[in-house]
């Protein structure tokens, strides 16, 4: 069964999402507070993706975030938010989430968005093999891990598909909307924004220094280059 926690404390809200994710075949884990939300993961560690509504009692998102963060890579994870600062989406992604998703929204895109992100989460990934070796780094792509200088470098998915696709485009210039169609998906909701907030999340895993970058640069007013 595909996985997804579903952290809300407002009930209504929650019987929402989980009655629309269940209807699109998911076996939902449902959780009120943030402390909860870890036990629960604990409880079901093969759950694949993570819905965090921001605002709670005790811990909020943005702490379970963190936490969840600091153990597990893979998981993907949704921030829910019924404000619209920019603060808060730059927050939650810097944190470790992968996407955010603004109260009010619609069924179909929030199944859309929680779709794209289990299939990047590894849930229906299809097998692969090989290396793609460009010191000092060296991707598996059966493992989906990165290493640099021998060392490695712990990724998210999110942040494994962007270098996969840098790593195979070497010296070409991608432009946001080509990072966010393979990144993301074609039919994704977002902005662009979220591209360079992950890309600054990126840097600071990758780069020897992240004020003057050597590996991804910025192409100004078009996207970013895999600097080789």
């Amino acid at each position: 069964m595909r996985k997804v926690l579903v952290l809300e404390d407002e009930s209504s809200i929650r019987s929402f999402i989980v009655i629309n994710l269940r209807r699109a075949g998911y076996d939902v884990i449902e959780a009120e507070t943030g402390e909860a939300a870890l036990e629960r993961l604990k409880e079901h560690p093969d759950t694949r993706v993570a819905l965090l509504d921001i605002m709670l009692p005790g811990i909020d998102g943005f702490e379970v975030c963190r936490r969840i963060r600091a153990t597990n890579a893979r998981i993907g994870i949704i921030m829910l938010t019924a404000r619209s600062q920019e603060m808060d989406k730059v927050t939650g992604l810097m944190t470790g989430a992968d996407d955010y998703v603004t109260k009010p929204f619609s069924p179909a895109e929030l199944t859309a968005r929680v779709d794209a992100l289990y299939r990047r989460s590894g849930g229906e990934d299809l097998a692969h093999s090989g290396e793609i070796r460009q010191p000092p780094f060296l991707m598996n792509t059966r493992n989906r891990t990165l290493e640099k200088n021998g060392e490695r470098i712990k990724l998210t998915q999110v942040e494994y598909s962007i270098m996969r696709f840098f790593m195979e485009n070497p010296g070409k210039a991608l432009s946001r909307e080509e990072i966010l169609d393979r990144v993301w998906g074609q039919d994704y909701f977002g902005d662009l924004k979220i591209v360079d907030v992950n890309i600054r999340r990126l840097r600071l895993k990758i780069e020897d220094n992240v004020q003057t970058p050597n590996y991804i640069t910025t192409v100004w007013g078009y996207g970013y280059k895999w600097g080789f």
